[in-house]
């Protein structure tokens, strides 16, 4: 009954209302991956297309960064832009049709479009349907475009197999589940040249040796798990952000959904567009800005994850310190190295305070539906380091993998910036 008030609680937060926003159908989107159970970089790119669809059928000159995806791979030419519809609904209609078009339960969008269509329902006949038809023309050329994106070639890539050897990451306990999208190099990056146009300073050679550099990373993991204060668990389990943990009651196990890393990040930019009181094509800019880092900083995160093949935390230090240790969170199901929330915590944090500056406060409440209570941070740098260090706090990452994927993050979010012509919202 508990979880399913949360689910409930969260498709709430996602009804269209009098006054339909950005924000409303982004909550529709994140409500389908989290029943869906969508891995992180999978979420991205839903992200990333939907709400590139919705910004792309604005009017040229509702386009804040108008032209700014002419770079793009083979992007389709526009489509001559209609007279007389509601720029709005059109906006908020495709991103959803587009969610429809690209997620596996999709279908389940069209109640939410249902919804929004009668917000609109003050509209003539003929600006209602123009609306919809672009929409939905929008969408249908934005789906088609996703499709050449190596998505659907991922199954058809030979299976990826745990790399032999001490130093190598192996699936860990309690499910053992498989690697998680090895092979997500391949995926046709936005602002990326390469997948590893991006990469991290060199981690730390693996040695097993006690005193060893290596060994030093574990053992630090294993002495600041020992010794967490009740903040630092907080805010451990605050970013957490697993779509995959699971929780065991005697013989049975219980999954525990939880939103991705990048949901969590397009809640707080609905929070920060809203606080700004940014207006519809600003919203929808910043928003779109920010899935696309997403997409991207996952790109060249896994291609880093999946060379090196790290070993986690959670079986170094049971081999050579502990071996009945466990980590206070869950270790999700691929390589270590490095820290993906550190990655695009960072990036992500760059583009925001590129629009909303350096000292934006903002109280994030994105996961208050899972009972997690609100928190209060001075700027969006301060969030990320936040995030960064919950990797180290839960015992699911090295202290070089939180450090390293800063610098990753950071050199993201600048050709993120640079690529894409943003220009600061706010004096």
């Amino acid at each position: 009954m508990k979880r399913l008030l949360l689910i409930l609680s969260l498709a709430a937060s996602a009804a269209f209302g009098q006054r339909p926003s950005v924000q409303q159908s982004v909550g529709a989107l994140t409500e389908i991956m989290y029943h869906d159970v969508v891995n992180p970089p999978a979420a991205a790119r839903f992200y990333a297309y939907a709400l590139l669809a919705g910004y792309e059928s604005l009017a040229p000159e509702h386009k804040p960064l108008a032209g700014f995806s002419d770079r793009f791979r083979s992007f389709p030419a526009s489509l001559p832009h209609p007279q007389g519809i509601n720029d709005t609904l059109a906006a908020l209609y495709t991103i959803l049709e587009t969610g429809r078009g690209m997620m596996p339960s999709g279908y389940l969008l069209e109640d939410k479009e249902l919804e929004l269509v009668k917000a609109f329902a003050y509209l003539s006949s003929d600006e209602l349907n123009a609306s919809l038809d672009w929409a939905r023309r929008s969408a249908k050329r934005m789906v088609q475009y996703a499709r050449g994106d190596g998505y659907f070639a991922l199954s058809t890539l030979r299976r990826y197999q745990p790399v032999s050897g001490a130093a190598y990451w192996q699936p860990t306990p309690p499910e053992y589940m498989a690697a998680v999208e090895p092979n997500w190099r391949t995926i046709r990056p936005f602002f990326l040249d390469s997948a590893s146009q991006c990469k991290p300073p060199p981690m730390r050679t693996f040695d097993s040796t006690k005193g060893s550099a290596f060994y030093d990373l574990a053992r630090d993991v294993y002495d600041v798990s020992k010794n967490l204060t009740a903040e630092q668990r907080l805010i451990a389990n605050f970013w957490d952000c697993n779509p995959f943990a699971v929780q065991y009651e005697g013989h049975m196990s219980v999954g525990l959904k939880k939103i991705s890393p990048g949901g969590h990040w397009i809640g707080i930019t609905g929070i920060a567009c809203k606080q700004a009181g940014l207006d519809l094509q600003s919203t929808l800019l910043l928003h779109t800005l920010v899935a696309l880092t997403l997409h991207d900083a996952f790109i060249c995160c896994w291609d880093e994850k999946y060379r090196t093949n790290r070993i986690r935390p959670e079986t170094a230090i049971n081999r050579y310190i502990d071996e009945r240790w466990q980590p206070l969170l869950q270790t999700p199901p691929f390589p270590e190295y490095p820290s993906g929330h550190s990655v695009i915590s960072t990036a992500v944090a760059a583009v925001l305070t590129q629009f909303l500056g350096d000292h934006f406060a903002f109280t994030d409440t994105v996961e208050t539906y899972i009972g997690l209570p609100p928190r209060r941070f001075g700027s969006f740098n301060a969030a990320a380091a936040e995030a960064r260090i919950s990797r180290l706090y839960g015992g699911i990452h090295f202290r070089d993998a939180v450090e390293n994927g800063a610098i990753e993050g950071a050199d993201i979010g600048k050709l993120v910036i640079s690529r894409s012509g943003a220009k600061p919202l706010r004096p």
